[in-house]
């Protein structure tokens, strides 16, 4: 209340920012200054932050309000939280930013923050039926943010609608000279491409994706193709590049190393404290010699290169968001599988919501852009959500 008391004398004195009195999620693994960043771990159990991480402060900049901290795994990674999908309450919502696809879902608040390794944004965003996106690597800070792989990490948000996120993006996007790895290229008008998207040119990535989805997603991939064929889309079908499949297997090298990194000296400490999961990967990270990272490095950096001239073939790329609906099992998350190749090369991805499956669970369709690219891709993105339609509410 004591921030919507603020945004309303701001109003009251005509100083209106772009997320004016909008309540949004934040997941708890930003830094919130003077309210508790957890992870939800009792690693952090205690960690009250003084300062904010760079996108909070943009967004509480924006006249934006903070609602309050969203569940996660702990520590960003396995070991669920206590979250539910508001779709069916005995399957997972996904993760590890959990909390705010429900919360998003369950219409709590229009939008909220997520982060994303392999496929945190993503893979729940398309789990509880919302939009879901991650801009390109460093094009939003991490500053603030507790790591995971600092080659990975990437922060992202969940809506209800691609016009909100692409308006987040708006605010948050931009140079930090507090994140090493934040890029200085202009930030061009997100809003403007969406306002009245073309039909697009898509390029769909059959084989590893459609050989690893389940039968009802691969078909409802295929009718989803077809529909937007018939409304317009320039459709063709393209093979992945040879450095997929052990950059794939790589992928787990570096998150293992890295977060071993961050982590090592927390674990010597309160090894008690940490769950199964993210012990276990910290573990085998500080088990990883330095030629084995190295060679993990190498192949990605392959991959990036050949990834990038993937992308150049069409406005965005189309694939599944995930392999299956989401599981019927809360002691997981789902799979990563399918964002995991987009995340590793800093592309960016959004998930737009496509319908239902045969269990009445949502399902998505996961678009890719080339580098710095998030205009063509939010296009494309809004164009494929007139012709999908949006998503109904949950049966709560």
């Amino acid at each position: 209340m004591t921030q919507a008391r603020q945004k309303q004398t701001e109003l009251d004195a005509g100083s209106v920012g772009p997320l004016i009195g909008v309540p949004t999620g934040v997941k708890d693994i930003f830094y919130t200054a003077g309210v508790p960043t957890t992870a939800c771990s009792k690693v952090y159990a205690d960690f009250v932050p003084e300062y904010d991480a760079t996108t909070v402060a943009r967004l509480q900049g924006a006249g934006g309000i903070m609602l309050g901290k969203t569940a996660t795994t702990e520590f960003a990674y396995r070991d669920p939280s206590p979250t539910r999908n508001p779709w069916n309450t005995d399957h997972t919502p996904g993760g590890s930013s959990s909390g705010s696809a429900a919360a998003v879902a369950a219409m709590m608040c229009p939008i909220a923050f997520g982060s994303q390794t392999r496929g945190s944004v993503l893979r729940p965003a398309s789990y509880n039926g919302i939009v879901g996106l991650k801009p390109t690597f460093g094009r939003v800070s991490r500053f603030g943010v507790v790591p995971l792989s600092w080659s990975f990490d990437h922060v992202g948000w969940m809506a209800r609608s691609v016009g909100d996120v692409a308006l987040m993006l708006q605010v948050m996007a931009g140079a930090d000279k507090n994140d090493p790895t934040s890029l200085y290229d202009d930030v061009p008008d997100y809003s403007a491409g969406i306002r009245n998207p073309d039909p697009p040119h898509v390029g769909v990535l059959q084989d590893y994706f459609f050989q690893n989805a389940d039968d009802d997603v691969r078909t409802h991939t295929q009718e989803v193709v077809e529909r937007l064929s018939r409304e317009g889309a320039r459709v063709e079908y393209i093979e992945l590049p040879e450095s997929f499949e052990r950059a794939m297997a790589d992928q787990f090298t570096i998150l293992n190393v890295e977060a071993a990194n961050f982590h090592e000296p927390l674990l010597k400490e309160k090894a008690d404290l940490y769950g199964p999961n993210i012990r276990e990967l910290v573990e085998t990270g500080l088990g990883i010699d330095a030629v084995t990272y190295s060679r993990a490095l190498e192949s990605r950096l392959q991959f990036i290169a050949d990834a990038e001239q993937l992308s150049k073939k069409a406005q965005v790329l189309l694939t599944p968001s995930t392999p299956t609906p989401a599981p019927g099992d809360l002691s997981v998350t789902g799979s990563a599988m399918f964002q995991g190749p987009w995340t590793s090369t800093g592309l960016p991805t959004v998930t737009v919501p496509s319908g239902l499956s045969q269990s009445n669970l949502p399902l998505g369709i996961q678009l890719i852009a080339a580098r710095l690219e998030e205009p063509r891709l939010l296009n494309a993105a809004s164009w494929c959500e007139q012709v999908l339609g949006k998503m109904p509410a949950p049966p709560l």
